[in-house]
């Protein structure tokens, strides 16, 4: 099987506030084409540091809009991976675990593959960053979001 591009997206909502919001948005990029799921995991710490880690089958309430987005190769990430990756969020705060493929770059990973071509350098810059250069070039400042 070949696949595009695979990046792994930690997103971190602090006091627990995640409901789900970001399940529309991210079926609309699966939907498109422009990704695949892989795995999706949920990691919750509670007041006390301890922490529980959900997998796509066990989403209930909430979350259970992400049930759907489970593809062949779910359980690509465990649940130690999961604990690795949220050793440093603070109590009372989730994340979203996403391993996703960029389905979108497929074609052109293909054509750079049958070139010989190896990638040396991939890294995305932070819309945050972005947005500062592009404010300083204008002359304006930006207000953090």
């Amino acid at each position: 099987m070949s696949l595009g591009p695979i990046e792994v997206l930690m997103l971190r909502f602090p006091g627990n506030r995640f409901r789900g919001e970001i399940a529309p948005a991210l079926a609309s990029l699966i939907d498109n084409g422009t990704i695949r799921v892989i795995d999706l995991l949920f990691a919750i710490k509670d007041e006390n540091g301890v922490l529980d880690i959900l997998e796509l089958k066990d989403m209930e309430g909430d979350l259970s809009v992400f049930a759907p987005m489970a593809s062949e190769l779910a359980d690509t990430l465990t649940e130690d991976d999961a604990r690795v990756l949220a050793q440093s969020l603070p109590n009372n705060s989730s994340a979203a675990i996403l391993l996703f493929e960029n389905t979108w770059a497929k074609t052109f990973v293909d054509a750079v593959s049958r070139a010989h071509g190896e990638v040396i350098l991939n890294e995305r810059i932070p819309r945050a960053a972005v947005e500062e250069l592009i404010a300083a070039r204008a002359g304006l400042s930006v207000q953090p979001a």
